[in-house]
């Protein structure tokens, strides 16, 4: 498969999903619409998207760059799959549940939640350099959503605006928000581990 037109067919698709999100979320606001801007940053699902959409385009345009070789980096790499993962299993675990979006809302949301993540594991199990997956870039692979959730919580406690209920101190406490964020960054921990796992076995079935 060719790597060119795989990262051309996903920096297609992770704009456009973004790109229709922002405009739905300006579409149907209720709020000022520079409260709608931050609350459209503030969301991990969003912000992670964005990061694959660069990801991919970095891939395309800036041939020899600085960004491009940072992009292109297996460590790099294997961080931006960790965090798209998360975003598509938290969805499909705690929130497709309580959210039936519809019509157009609904392909984005099966988009960015769904479709994405699936691009960026085929990007990784086809094209990334396993042998440069190693243990010690996990605790770098961490900063991302551990300043994520920082950002979150001051922002929330500011504003009483959280983007998932399970962090929602405002609704459910700091008593049962802190246990989830634990357990979330447990899970991060769990399946940067289970990638650098997964890349020594491919190492290892490769030869």
């Amino acid at each position: 498969m060719n790597r060119t037109f795989f990262a051309a067919a996903g920096a297609v698709i992770t704009w456009f999903a973004v790109v229709i999100q922002f405009y739905l979320m300006m579409e149907n606001r209720q709020i000022p619409v520079t409260e709608i801007m931050v609350r459209f940053f503030s969301y991990f699902t969003i912000l992670t998207n964005i990061l694959v959409a660069v990801f991919f385009t970095s891939h395309l345009l800036w041939s020899n760059s600085k960004l491009k070789n940072f992009f292109q980096q297996p460590g790099t790499v294997t961080a931006v799959t960790l965090y798209i993962t998360m975003v598509g299993l938290v969805y499909q675990v705690m929130l497709r549940h309580i959210w039936h979006p519809q019509g157009l809302q609904k392909l984005v949301d099966e988009l960015l939640h769904s479709v994405v993540p699936v691009i960026v594991i085929l990007y990784w199990s086809l094209f990334v350099d396993k042998t440069k997956v190693h243990w010690k870039q996990i605790p770098s692979w961490l900063v991302y959503p551990s300043l994520y959730l920082m950002w979150v919580l001051i922002r929330g406690a500011l504003s009483k605006f959280y983007p998932y209920y399970f962090i929602d101190v405002a609704s459910i406490g700091y008593a049962k928000a802190i246990p989830n964020i634990i357990l979330l960054i447990l899970l991060f921990i769990f399946f940067s581990c289970l990638f650098v796992l997964l890349a020594k076995w491919i190492r290892s079935i490769s030869h």
